[in-house]
């Protein structure tokens, strides 16, 4: 007899209004603090949310990995594959401006990497997950989740949004489409409850 596979669940994911809220509020911060490291971290956010990719990807990226004319980053995945991964326009804005404030923080350690830490070594995923938490305060603390839901989300808002699954897969880098696929339950439990929520005869 064969053990039946575990289901496999995923995190919680923001809702839409909840990643506007989010990226408005590291927006808001940026204008009232104007300070290289709120800058950085609206341009974290902003990026990771836009691409879906993963924390570890986001930590590796390069200057050169960035296209501004493609709004495009180029990023290696898992099993040292190489992607190229769209932005929109906000994160496009976000990176611009950060690189621009990025030689405040740059010494003879920072190298090529697109995001520093304090001392301008490349960022490592820890303080990344930091910046998540703090950004996702914005919330109230309704929502605890680090850059793997803000992936999950991205993915989970791009299907929604009429993307196909192909297309998601290619932006997530995963190597089958059965992993992508677990979004697709997302979505359908979500209009499940948008439904049973706005329908008099639900």
């Amino acid at each position: 007899m064969q053990a039946p596979k575990p289901q496999r669940t995923l995190p919680d994911i923001l809702d839409i209004e909840g990643a506007i809220t989010t990226l408005d509020a590291l927006a808001t911060r940026v204008n009232e603090e104007g300070s290289n490291g709120a800058i950085r971290d609206r341009a974290i956010v902003e990026t990771l949310y836009a691409s879906g990719i993963r924390v570890s990807e986001l930590c590796g990226l390069n200057i050169t990995d960035i296209d501004f004319d493609r709004n495009t980053l180029r990023v290696i995945g898992k099993g040292n594959k190489e992607r190229v991964v769209p932005i929109g326009l906000p994160a496009a804005r976000a990176l611009t401006e950060w690189l621009n404030a990025r030689p405040a923080l740059a010494n003879e350690k920072s190298g090529e990497a697109v995001f520093l830490g304090s001392r301008g070594k490349r960022i490592d995923q820890r303080t990344v997950r930091e910046i998540v938490y703090v950004a996702l305060e914005a919330l109230g603390g309704k929502v605890k989740m680090g850059p793997h839901g803000l992936r999950h989300s991205a993915a989970t808002h791009l299907l929604e949004g009429g993307a196909d699954l192909r297309t998601v897969q290619e932006i997530l880098g995963h190597s089958s489409l059965a992993t992508t696929q677990i979004y697709t339950h997302v979505s359908q439990d979500r209009l499940k409850q948008a439904y049973e929520q706005a329908h008099p005869r639900a």
